[in-house]
């Protein structure tokens, strides 16, 4: 039997070899889920031996990275804002620079709701509706759940003080959206809707939303083919902006007149390319509409922010 030093030193080098950037880390979280241990584990024990059965999974992984195969589907599993989520070819891989827009929004309802003179959803003079939060193209439902638990951490009750709508155009990614909040028992309060970002008539008899999320395809279709192989066993629907980028963030834009309430907000993710053509695109498809750019840990364009007109 071989011990862990030595497989993670032959699987490092042939998925190198095979072009991944992140290596070391690949084979480190493959063996930890071939042997069902974490990476942390793993790497601390370079002396172990590892069984033949363990060895075997290990093996077939290594030789589906080779492939170009995402480590998350691969193991199934997905580590974002401090969760694991469900992973497979359904739905796009949530990225680390998602977890900006996340906290955005955390920020975002924890504020409306500090603003409050009730509490949210208790009716009466002091009370009033939810807040309103839609998480458009949710997929696996990465944003939607992060926010949820995020929010419950923070002692909201989720239906009661806020209400999340996900959508998605996909009915699978959004079978594997549901999968995750019930998985993070984050399901209370959110509702899953099958539609072409936004769906004709919104809960609750039409009431505007208070806060639109979206995390759509920004990639310019020109890049699609330079990006990473494991890029291509993702949707393509998932990645593919349109010739700059902004097509379906456009499109988004327009609805916004409609959808959103007088105060409401919209938190969208945009490529680290689209500091400025992201907000020109807000002036030209929303004239007066305010727009701004929050970066991300990396200090990378990411968070667009865009308001409607005050009186």
């Amino acid at each position: 039997m071989a011990t862990i030093g030595e497989l993670l030193g032959d699987a490092t080098a042939r998925v190198r070899e095979s072009g991944s950037p992140t290596a070391r880390l690949d084979a480190e979280l493959l063996l930890g889920f071939a042997v069902g241990a974490d990476r942390t584990s793993v790497v601390a024990h370079p002396d172990a031996l590892v069984g033949t059965d363990a060895a075997a999974r290990f093996e077939d992984a290594v030789r589906r990275r080779e492939a170009g195969e995402p480590v998350a589907y691969i193991r199934g599993i997905k580590e974002f804002h401090g969760l694991a989520f469900a992973a497979d070819a359904r739905a796009l891989i949530p990225r680390p620079e998602t977890e900006a827009l996340v906290d955005a929004a955390l920020a975002e309802v924890m504020s409306r709701l500090g603003r409050r003179a009730g509490d949210a959803g208790r009716g009466g003079p002091d009370g009033g509706d939810p807040i309103r939060v839609a998480d458009v193209g949710t997929g696996g439902g990465a944003i939607a759940v992060a926010l949820a638990a995020g929010l419950r951490a923070r002692r909201v009750e989720m239906g009661s003080h806020v209400t999340i709508l996900a959508t998605d155009q996909s009915a699978d990614a959004l079978d594997l959206a549901r999968e995750n909040a019930v998985g993070h028992a984050a399901a209370d309060g959110m509702r899953f809707v099958e539609a072409d970002l936004l769906p004709p008539v919104l809960p609750d008899g039409g009431a505007p939303l208070d806060v639109v999320l979206a995390n759509l395809p920004y990639v310019r279709t020109d890049a699609i083919a330079g990006l990473p192989i494991a890029a291509s066993f993702e949707p393509r629907d998932a990645l593919d902006g349109g010739p700059d980028g902004l097509d379906v963030i456009r499109t988004l834009l327009e609805r916004l007149p409609e959808a959103l309430a007088p105060d409401g907000v919209a938190l969208l993710e945009i490529g680290a390319d689209q500091g400025e053509s992201a907000p020109a695109a807000v002036s030209t498809v929303l004239p007066g509409w305010r727009s701004s750019v929050a970066p991300d840990l990396a200090g990378l364009p990411r968070v667009l922010r865009v308001e409607r007109p005050g009186p």
